[in-house]
């Protein structure tokens, strides 16, 4: 399964949404450096579905805010 993500870095808290359109925000706590925001989207994801992080893999965006993830 692929999801579109948008990522938006140094939030309050980490959450995700799911919006109308079918794709999902999600809020991390980490800044984008050195992968630490992509590092933790993946954790916070892995949280959401109840799936463990190697399941996660960043197909594309990984250096953006739009990304595509894919859950296997």
């Amino acid at each position: 399964m692929k999801i579109t993500v948008q990522v938006k870095p140094n939030a309050r808290k980490n959450e995700v949404q799911l919006r109308q359109d079918g794709t999902y925000l999600v809020k991390v706590s980490a800044p984008p450096i050195e992968g630490r925001a992509n590092e933790k989207l993946i954790e916070v994801l892995s949280t959401h579905f109840g799936k463990p992080k190697r399941s996660f893999q960043i197909l594309s965006g990984s250096r953006g805010k739009h990304k595509i993830v894919e859950i296997l």
